[in-house]
């Protein structure tokens, strides 16, 4: 079998992994199943998860089984990972119809068919019936509370309020991962690096229990050259649900990657042979545009079908060359077109806030219907809606349709 693990380090996808060595020789010997667990907090899956569904997609190709987890257990919780704050908890039903909607986006990244056939399994459906006295005795006696504490994922939220409910999640998640295993021959956990001392909870809980044959990996997140998450867009996250970011905000967010991180996102977030990546990556000056739009176009296709993905990439050039289609642009109906200027960019979400639409005009960023908007107290009114809609600009790239 190929070096699958090689290759992942190779696209710059591997951040940490367990018993290097020996997970190496196994993946180059036989036919690994694997999980990535996805918590339905909300329903959609966001940018984040993509490079979970790309690397899970890659170790499939090599040959590998890959095991979806959707977290309708362990949500009921949330995961305390990165958090400053307690998640918000979600109704049963809220999370069953999460968990439906985010099945149907997982479907598109792995193949449910052939020897090595993808699985969705949902943790409810063990861990709702788990019996407390038998489970802390038979698992929670395996983790220690100085080590627990000690982990990142709990260390940043002891000052502002740990709950005891929230330290349960490591143990779920790492039961989770010994159900797997003992079920499925699930061998390995992938996730983001901030799932670190999760996956490391259960690689060590399956090897106490007296397996030598577990195993976690996790990969790098998406960040820009500054450290930030990427993937954050004036209306929050990039979501691959086309009802929560259109088709054309995606395309146009890929569109408007900075030139140091064109690597990375071609690397991660796309099929591109490594040669195509080198030769994308290397242009310089205004030629890297043309990498940033096929790195567009490529991921947009990805997420949402060749069909959307053209309709954005025309849509974009008709617009940054005065042609004017407006099929596809994001847009926002006004139920009272007569608000301020101020109040227009936080609906639409050009802007966060009015403080921050006060410094876009003041910086003379914003344009309406092509003229720039100079008075921060500018109220909106029909004339600025003579075809039934306004256009706000931020910038040179970032457009979104006002309608009556």
């Amino acid at each position: 079998m190929t070096d699958i693990i090689q290759e992942l380090e190779n696209r710059g996808y591997i951040e940490q992994l367990t018993h290097e060595d020996e997970m190496r020789k196994l993946f180059q010997k036989e036919s690994v199943s694997f999980y990535i667990g996805i918590d339905p907090t909300a329903n959609s899956m966001h940018i984040g998860h993509f490079v979970a569904l790309m690397v899970a997609s890659r170790l499939q190709k090599a040959g590998h089984r890959p095991i979806i987890l959707m977290g309708g257990g362990t949500a009921a919780i949330g995961d305390p990972s990165g958090r400053t704050d307690m998640r918000q908890m979600l109704t049963r039903e809220q999370l069953d119809s999460n968990v439906a909607e985010i099945k149907k986006q997982a479907e598109r990244f792995v193949s449910f068919e052939g020897d090595n056939a993808a699985i969705i399994v949902n943790n409810k459906d063990w861990l709702l019936d788990l019996n407390y006295i038998d489970f802390m005795r038979d698992i929670g006696s395996k983790f220690t509370v100085a080590k627990m504490i000690n982990q990142e994922c709990y260390k940043n939220r002891l000052e502002t309020g740990l709950t005891f409910f929230e330290m349960g999640y490591l143990l779920l998640q790492s039961y989770d991962f010994l159900y797997l295993h003992d079920k499925y021959n699930c061998k390995m956990q992938i996730g983001g690096n901030d799932q670190w001392s999760n996956i490391i909870g259960g690689v060590e809980l399956i090897r106490k229990i007296g397996a030598e044959d577990s195993y976690g990996l996790t990969f790098k997140l998406l960040t820009t050259a500054d450290g930030r998450k990427m993937g954050k867009t004036a209306k929050g996250a990039l979501w691959l649900n086309p009802d929560k970011t259109s088709p054309y905000e995606f395309y146009q967010y890929w569109r408007n990657i900075g030139d140091t991180e064109v690597r990375k996102v071609l690397n991660l977030l796309t099929f591109l042979p490594d040669d195509e990546v080198d030769r994308l990556s290397s242009l310089k000056d205004e030629k890297i545009n043309e990498a940033k739009k096929i790195a567009a176009f490529e991921i947009t296709k990805l997420i949402h079908g060749e069909d959307e993905a053209i309709k954005a990439r025309d849509a974009a050039e008709a617009l940054f060359g005065n042609g004017g289609d407006i099929s596809n642009m994001p847009f926002t109906k006004l139920e009272d077109i007569n608000i301020s200027i101020l109040d227009a960019m936080v609906m639409s979400g050009i802007a966060k806030s009015k403080s921050e639409a006060k410094t876009l005009i003041s910086q003379g960023g914003i344009s309406l219907n092509d003229v720039k908007i100079e008075d921060i107290l500018y109220k909106l009114s029909n004339s600025d809606f003579s075809e039934g809609y306004a256009i706000l600009k931020k910038g040179k790239k970032v457009y979104h349709k006002l309608e009556k």
